[in-house]
């Protein structure tokens, strides 16, 4: 038969010719009992977070990570944080994998570990940081088979080709700095290599301030490692953790040395076949009970049971592929099967389908199964249908379950529909600022200065032979810094059991108008109020050259033209046109009559007179203005001049929601936010009128 290792987290066996221990990262015993801490969740601006503390493959595992990254839908940055020991072998790679394909910004910190498998995994991220008293460990896999010859043979090529992936994760990372012959030097015994050796070695990237020793490792599984470095067991015992066998004391001279510590007992016979006997009754246990409820099926049950190569999940996907046979469906079916995201999550992908249709986000699709659906029977679908009993509860109870089970996404579904609902308020809100306003963007909320339009004069002439001469930037640079804007609503279990779909509608739609009018609100309050500039001179000022007057005609229009277009940097013209005339509502009229006629309010129709500012400035009325004042109006100059800066944190434009941290089971409360940070850049580009 063909002989397969089991990757476990036990000693793992195969029965009943050959028997092969799955290949290890690290110690050859585990136990099964959890003791790390595992968790992904989403942070602000599209950031993820990861904690991975514990054993690969016990307290984390390949199909946690991948079916959370991919509710996370998109991020743009993954930070991690690793304290482990190390563990299975190939679930530590396929979570390299993953990881290392993944579209986005990576970065991990090692707590104070990272050893064997855990190293590789620190291998897929773009930045690793070690604090300076922490380690990674590298040493070769290790496995057992018990069988014939062959068996040990095609065992053995199988360590090394796993061997050998481990080696090109380290490689692809160092990037030139790991030789082969070092790379063959580590795997063979366990290496340990501080924060300093490995960012010499290419396989990690910062040094930070060191961190006290995190307590999610088995101290069993540290003991069964050598070499390991005096300063970490003396980090272990600082921490209380007594179990870590203090330093031998140094010989004196002359002295005999001890004998070497004899090799880690390999199990015996009886011990494998004792696994491997555990394995397969927990196998043909888990099978009897996915067929208990299908008696008809008994020559498919004892089918699945005679194969060893079958357990419980195979073994249900038999049962439903023979349920289904010689059936005939009570409606067409669709051509193509509709696994919603993607990402093969059924159940909860069907959930946000129904909900994103129902909300009007999406179209209704005929082939989702929960397209009659209430909220409150969502909620209960996405219990049941991953498996978890609800019996005996009430509304209330099972509304908060679905919130807060760790195997259920109810609610970040529902937040998933209530940020949809979000940016359709932000892009559908009518707002003007963002036609004549300059989008920019800052990396942190510390005060940033901008240079206007006035900071540079004409170039130097540089002689033949003489050296050019840096520029001096003035001291009117302007500051703007970033400022955050946000309210919290809740998602209430009493909303969902009443199917009031407002409450991931009607209520986070209006956030999303209230944000972009936030930013509304900022920017016009700079034409009302007239800040302060660097030079201590308002924005609007006549010693700027920017402040003029007359109510709205030719005259007025082309004389604060003239203002506009007079204005310098030193002595140099700087030739700007205005583009745009900012008016209350209650002159939106007059001036488009101004400005759009091909003639002059008063001259003879044949008199072949033109009106000299016809088309010059398009006419943009607002009206905050009216608020401030009726008779007032403004000239700018074009998009993207040094006119007003709307700036945003990393250039995201867009309120995004985020689950408030600490909230109870009533439900699912909510954080609308968006940071910006609106200032004038120059004077020149604009120029008020008082109206009068």
């Amino acid at each position: 038969m063909k002989k397969t290792p089991i990757a476990s987290a036990m000693l793992s066996a195969m029965l009943p010719s050959g028997t092969l221990i799955a290949p290890q990262g690290n110690s050859q015993t585990a136990s099964n009992e959890k003791r790390g801490f595992y968790s992904m969740k989403a942070a602000a601006g599209g950031v993820a977070e990861l904690i991975l503390y514990g054993d690969v493959g016990w307290d984390f595992t390949a199909k946690q990570i991948a079916t959370d990254l991919r509710a996370m839908g998109k991020i743009t940055q993954l930070k991690a944080y690793i304290q482990s020991g190390g563990g299975d072998v190939i679930d530590g790679m396929a979570i390299y994998n993953i990881l290392a394909r993944w579209p986005c910004q990576k970065s991990i910190c090692i707590e104070s570990i990272a050893a064997s498998m855990a190293s590789v995994i620190c291998m897929a991220f773009d930045v690793v940081i070690m604090p300076s008293n922490a380690f990674l460990m590298i040493h070769s896999n290790w496995g057992g088979a018990v069988g014939t010859a062959e068996d040990l043979r095609e065992y053995a090529d199988l360590l090394d080709k796993w061997r050998a992936s481990m080696g090109k994760a380290y490689q692809d990372k160092a990037k030139g700095k790991l030789s082969e012959e070092q790379l063959a030097q580590f795997f063979k015994a366990d290496t340990w290599l501080s924060a300093q050796e490995a960012v010499a070695l290419g396989l990690a990237d910062q040094i930070i301030e060191p961190l006290q020793l995190a307590a999610s490792i088995d101290p069993k599984r540290l003991q069964e490692y050598e070499n390991m470095p005096e300063k970490l067991k003396a980090l272990f015992a600082m921490q209380g953790n007594t179990s870590i066998p203090a330093p031998a004391p140094i010989a004196a001279p002359n002295a005999q040395l001890p004998a070497p510590a004899p090799l880690p007992a390999q199990p015996d016979a009886a011990t494998i076949q004792a696994a491997a006997i555990a394995f397969n009754t927990q196998r043909m246990t888990g099978i009897n009970a996915a067929f208990a409820a299908f008696p008809q099926l008994a020559d498919l049950k004892n089918e699945c049971l005679a194969d060893a190569n079958i357990n419980a999940d195979i073994a249900k996907d038999r049962i439903l592929a023979k349920l289904g046979e010689n059936t005939t469906p009570c409606a067409v079916q669709p051509k193509s099967v509709i696994i919603h995201a993607s990402n093969g999550n059924i159940v909860g992908d069907s959930i946000r389908a129904q909900l994103m249709a129902r909300s009007g986000h999406t179209k209704a699709e005929a082939s989702n199964n929960y397209s009659s659906y209430t909220m409150l029977e969502l909620a209960r679908a996405s219990l049941l249908d991953r498996g978890i009993g609800c019996a005996g509860f009430n509304k209330m109870d099972m509304v908060g379950l679905a919130f807060t089970h760790s195997s259920s996404d109810f609610g970040n579904i529902l937040l998933d529909v209530a940020n949809k609902s979000v940016l359709m308020g932000w892009e559908t809100a009518e707002e003007t600022f963002e036609r004549w306003t300059k989008k920019g963007q800052l990396g942190n909320f510390n005060i940033a200065k901008r240079i206007g339009l006035g900071d540079f004069n004409s170039l130097r002439q540089v002689r033949e032979g003489a050296e050019y001469k840096y520029v001096t930037v003035g001291d009117h640079a302007q500051q703007i810094a970033l400022a955050t804007y946000g309210e919290l609503f809740s998602i209430t279990r009493q909303a969902i059991i009443n199917d009031d779909m407002s409450m991931l509608t009607d209520i986070p739609m209006k956030m999303g108008f209230a944000a972009k009018g936030t930013i509304g609100d900022l920017v016009y309050a700079v034409l009302t109020k007239n800040p302060p500039m660097a030079d201590g001179k308002t924005l609007f000022h006549n010693e700027h050259g920017n402040l003029g007057s007359g109510a709205p005609s030719v005259a007025a229009l082309d004389a604060n033209r003239m203002l506009m277009r007079k204005q310098k940097s030193g002595n140099r013209p700087l030739n700007i046109r205005p583009e745009f005339v900012l008016c209350p509502v209650a002159l939106e009229t007059t001036f488009n009559q101004i400005i759009k006629s091909s003639s002059v309010k008063g001259a003879d129709v044949n008199s072949g007179i033109a009106n000299p500012i016809q088309n010059f400035a398009e006419v943009i009325a607002e009206p905050r203005l009216d608020d401030n004042s009726t008779v007032q109006w403004f000239l700018s100059a074009g998009q993207g001049r040094d006119t007003i800066e709307v700036a945003y944190l990393d250039g995201i434009d867009t309120p995004y929601i985020e689950q408030q941290q600490g909230f109870t089971i009533d439900g699912v409360a909510t954080k609308v936010r968006i940071d910006a940070g609106v200032a004038p850049l120059d004077y020149r580009g604009l120029v008020k009128s008082t109206g009068v």
